[in-house]
């Protein structure tokens, strides 16, 4: 059910689908941020879900296709044009992360709003329409056309979310990095925590709708858990160079309750920023 990043099948997921058990969704985990800032295409509750499961924290890396001129993200920081990121919705790491990298180390971005998908868009890179785009490690490193773009040296990644860096990008600095090179103001600092929370939700949030059965919920979480510590999953990631992490519905239930709340200063920042 495609459409703004996923929140037309979280709409349907909260406010549509019988609370069965027989209709899940797996969702953007970046989803808060258009409730926080008070979207009205947005029709559910965040912390009203009931949460499955899901795996693998989501860090965010941002590539840039290798014959365009920005070579580092310094080289991003000082231009005279911005490059063109392609994104799905506002909430998507697609374009809150160029957002959050220009309000915090001034690299300036234009972010293209509106693609169906992921694969459009690094298809409008191939293309030449965007240069750039924002997405999960995980999705970066398991499935094509990554995989042949970086052996043909296509592509280079400039940033990178984590607090520490990836083992796979020993080279690209973190935003937290940047953000200590360039003397990052606090309250951007603190925007930033709040925004890349979104990681904590996992490559792969599983949700069902709200008010269900507490059995047969806690049927679908044992099935989940069992899911993803199944050896034949785990052979078949570690082949296509995922690694699997799983994230308990119950963690994902507390850190829905507290990403939902943040403090007056840090939405006005977020609205400012996603151009609310």
């Amino acid at each position: 059910m495609p459409g703004a990043g996923s929140a037309i099948a979280a709409n349907y997921i909260y406010g549509v689908a019988k609370p069965d058990g027989l209709t899940l969704g797996i969702i953007n985990g970046g989803l808060y941020l258009d409730q926080i800032l008070a979207r009205r295409e947005i029709k559910f509750d965040w912390p009203g879900f009931s949460w499955v499961g899901s795996s693998t924290p989501a860090d965010l890396l941002l590539y840039m296709w290798a014959n365009s001129p920005y070579k580092t993200i310094h080289d991003v920081r000082n231009a005279e044009v911005a490059p063109k990121c392609g994104a799905t919705g506002a909430a998507t790491g697609g374009n809150y992360v160029p957002k959050l990298i220009e309000e915090t180390i001034g690299a300036k971005f234009n972010v293209v709003l509106g693609y169906q998908g992921g694969a459009d868009i690094d298809l409008a890179v191939e293309k030449g329409e965007v240069q750039c785009r924002a997405l999960g490690s995980a999705g970066f490193f398991s499935r094509e056309p990554f995989h042949t773009w970086r052996k043909k040296g296509l592509v280079r990644v400039l940033v990178q979310t984590g607090n520490k860096r990836d083992a796979r990008l020993p080279d690209v600095p973190t935003i937290h990095e940047l953000m200590d090179q360039y003397n990052t103001a606090n309250s951007s600092r603190r925007l930033a925590r709040a925004m890349l929370g979104a990681g904590g939700f996992g490559t792969w949030p599983m949700i069902a709708p709200p008010s269900m059965p507490e059995e047969r919920l806690k049927t679908l979480r044992a099935a989940f858990v069992k899911a993803v510590n199944n050896a034949d999953l785990l052979a078949e990631a570690a082949t296509r160079g995922i690694e699997v992490e799983l994230i308990k519905a119950e963690d994902l239930k507390g850190l829905a309750k507290e990403v939902s709340t943040q403090p007056p200063e840090v939405i006005s920042s977020m609205k400012k920023l996603l151009g609310k």
